[in-house]
């Protein structure tokens, strides 16, 4: 969106009525955003301008000093906050930790999100809608250093295995949005240290000039780049100015936040011997091993066995360096340990990168190891418990019930016929079978052997008269080939009310269309699928809209609705179900049929 150098079109200034409006949609998109927090970032007493670009992007500044929030279609609903915006207030978006320095090079660059550049947090996966914007941050920094947009759910990235595309990266630390402040870096004097870079070319570094490497840095693998970026980075990225800025990223601080400050018991731990270090990361491999790593997720790369596993498992406040270790390296670790028995790790030539294969949970170490357990401080738990309360209104998830196809895998592992399974607890039954019968392939720990009980819950049926069942299957298709295989429900829950209903749920559609005089009439169904009564719902769009409305039965359907509103409030009325309802977007459909 600001890659590339563009001259404005108009600037004005905002009257005290459009700053109110603004103010308004700002509150609507970031909810938890408070009054301060809004006045950090539109200040009530001081002046706004209004930057139009010719790519339709809107800018919204503080005059003389920082652009803060923008929008990408023209039209006012879906903002954004800049990075001097979230720098002011860092808890105004949700943010993603890449999982080390490096990835941060190619999200500088203009690249997008991978899932596999993510570290996911000890507490598990977060949960998002496709659609939200989220900042990107750099590990133990609070500071964004991006603005993107989700492409899924996690439930759609639980269920691709965490791969393919995160965030489409809208707006990046230094940018031409970034660089639009006239030189001006940071706020206040003080505010950020050591991060205005003298290199006069380092908007290069946000450019490719050749498109053939603008392409590669986009679709350039974020994990490998994680654990070897000597190995895996486009050679164009390597200039000094680029080097510079990545360390500018880690340098970034936000002022005053004596939270981050190093606690004098937390100083102690960092005086570690080599043998000290040793047996920390012996420790955290095995309750690693004991806490996290299931057997459907191997094989596993090293960086993300480190990122994933290893490090959540450290203990609060210790910084876990490899290097200061006696190994020095990740890939020397693996292999000692490898060699003692405890795990296989095999060397990826085409990555350069150490593999986790399996483990050997009858080895002595395991077995002589005792897990801790691991409890979320009380303030942190209350706080999430309080906030998912406040934002989650409704919560529509998609559910599988067992079938007569995979009863047999049900009844192998023991597990309840009559009970509804997430997506990822059904993965788990199918992989729980494969190994208990031992049906990973010894030459390729990546792959699953089919024998005749699992075949038939995969492939009877399904396979055309003539054609030949497969003997064996890879394990990132084996989750999503098993779902298949179920019977489809989604439930929905709206506060204490709860409904689970088969098949996938119906969306709400809303049409708008034409009658006698040239009148336009907006009608909206579908509403009972989301716990919502069509006549409050009437009553209260009669109010917001100052319009007449009323509901009718559809024919033929009964029990079911539609509300009729007068007018053509088409857009306004799938905004309101947004953000009122919590209703996802994805399950509004919208029809015009007043255009020509």
């Amino acid at each position: 969106m600001f890659k590339k150098p563009v001259d404005v079109k108009t600037v004005q200034r905002l009257s005290g009525a459009d700053k109110k409006k603004l103010r308004r949609t700002a509150k609507e998109r970031f909810p938890q955003a408070s009054d301060a927090d809004l006045d950090a970032i539109l200040p009530p007493k001081g002046e706004m301008t209004l930057a139009k670009y010719p790519n339709h992007a809107l800018v919204y500044a503080i005059e003389g000093e920082f652009p803060m929030i923008f929008n990408i279609d023209a039209r006012g609903h879906d903002l954004f906050p800049t990075v001097y915006a979230l720098w002011k207030v860092p808890h105004l978006l949700p943010a993603f930790t890449l999982k080390g320095g490096e990835v941060s090079r190619y999200v500088i660059g203009g690249a997008d999100l991978m899932f596999p550049g993510i570290s996911i947090p000890p507490e598990g996966f977060p949960s998002f809608e496709a659609g939200q914007p989220w900042a990107v941050k750099v590990p133990g920094n609070p500071a964004p250093i991006a603005v993107g947009i989700t492409t899924m759910s996690s439930t759609e990235a639980l269920k691709a295995g965490l791969r393919g595309k995160a965030l489409r990266i809208v707006h990046y630390y230094r940018d031409m949005l970034w660089d639009s402040a006239d030189g001006r870096y940071v706020p206040n004097e003080g505010f950020f240290e050591d991060i205005v870079v003298e290199d006069p070319n380092y908007v290069s570094t946000s450019q490719s000039p050749d498109p053939a490497e603008e392409t590669a840095e986009v679709t350039h693998d974020t994990e490998d780049a994680a654990a070897d970026s000597s190995d895996t980075a486009d050679p164009g990225l390597h200039s000094e100015a680029t080097e510079e800025i990545t360390d500018g990223v880690n340098e970034l601080k936000l002022p005053e936040d004596k939270s981050n400050e190093q606690a004098p018991d937390e100083k102690e731990h960092q005086n570690l011997t080599t043998e000290e270090i040793d047996s920390l990361l012996d420790k955290c491999l095995l309750q690693a091993l004991y806490t996290s790593i299931k057997e459907k997720d191997l094989p596993m790369p090293g960086s993300t066995l480190w990122s994933n596993h290893i490090l959540p498992c450290r203990p609060p406040g210790v910084t876990l360096d490899i290097k200061k270790s006696s190994h020095k390296k990740l890939s020397k670790w693996l292999q000692s340990k490898s060699s003692s028995g405890l795990i296989s790790a095999k060397e990826d030539k085409y990555k350069k990168e150490v593999i986790l294969q399996s483990i050997n949970r009858k080895h002595p170490d395991y077995m002589a190891f005792k897990p801790e357990k691991r409890v979320l401080e009380p303030v942190e738990h209350e706080k999430a418990v309080a906030e998912s309360s406040v934002t989650k209104q409704l919560e529509v998830a998609e559910i599988y019930k067992p079938s007569s196809h995979v009863k047999p895998i049900f009844v192998a592992v023991e597990a309840d016929m009559e009970k509804y399974y997430s997506a990822s607890e059904a993965s788990d039954i199918v992989f729980r079978y494969v190994e208990k019968e031992n049906l990973v392939k010894p030459t390729d720990k990546a792959k699953v052997m089919l024998d005749v009980t699992l075949c038939d819950a995969l492939y009877k049926g399904a396979i055309k008269k003539g054609s030949a069942y497969p003997t064996e299957i890879h394990k990132k298709d084996l989750g999503s080939t098993f779902l298949n295989r179920m019977q489809v429900h989604h439930k929905v829950t709206r506060g204490a009310q709860e409904v689970i209903r088969k098949g996938a749920i119906r969306t709400i559609q809303i049409m708008t269309e034409r009658r006698q005089g040239n009148k336009k009439m907006t009608r909206l169904s579908g509403l009972e699928c989301f716990l919502m009564d069509p006549d409050s719902l009437a009553s209260e769009l009669q109010k917001k809209f100052a319009c007449s409305t009323t509901t009718v039965e559809l024919p033929g359907k009964k029990g079911q609705y539609e509300v009729l509103v007068q007018g053509g409030v088409i857009d306004d009325l799938a905004k309101h179900l947004v953000d009122h309802y919590g209703v996802p977007k994805r399950y509004i459909e919208v029809y015009d049929k007043t255009k020509r």
